[in-house]
Formats: C-alpha cells, structure tokens, sequence
C-alpha cells in the first residue's frame, strides 16, 4: 500500500476518534434540567381547591399538592417550595 494512504487514513480515524471522545465528555458534563427538582419556584395554577390538600396544574401536567397556610380557591397561583415523592408544597402567590 501507498504510505500517504495510511498516513492519510490513520489521520481520519484519530480525528473521528477526537470528535466522538469531545462529545462522550461534553454529554456527561451537562447537568439535567428536568424532573420533579425543576419544579421549585415554579408557579402553578389551582385546578381543586387547597384546603390543605387539592390539585394544581404546573407546565401542563396535574398535581397534587398541599398548601402551607391557608386556603387557595381555584383559578388562583401558588408557588411550588418543595417536592415530596409525588406531592408539591406550596405557598399562595401574592
């Protein structure tokens, strides 16, 4: 075989080899923005009222929550300040 060839062809390998090994790390790097964490802070509207416990709908999906202090009538916003397990705590909007 011609040596530039090989040359030539062992320079392509190594550069994909580059290229592939950047992105592997880049990728495990990158931190997750999504899951239940994202929700703290975010606010979401009353769907069943909390009186303490009821329904809040945040980004599209339905909730079940419960309110720190107080009543929250449907329609209103509440601010999500903790997740447990399937449950979000919340505080009234003001």
């Amino acid at each position: 075989m011609d040596a530039w060839l090989i040359v030539v062809l062992s320079i392509c390998v190594a550069a994909l080899l580059v290229f592939v090994v950047e992105r592997v790390v880049r990728a495990h790097r990158r931190q997750v923005s999504a899951g239940r964490e994202e929700l703290v802070g975010k606010t979401a509207e009353v769907k069943i009222t909390l009186d303490p416990k009821g329904m809040v709908l945040v980004e599209g999906e339905r909730w079940t929550a419960v309110v720190e202090k107080g009543r929250v009538k449907p329609g209103e916003e509440v601010i999500v300040t903790k997740v447990d397990g399937l449950k979000l705590w919340v505080v009234k909007k003001e």
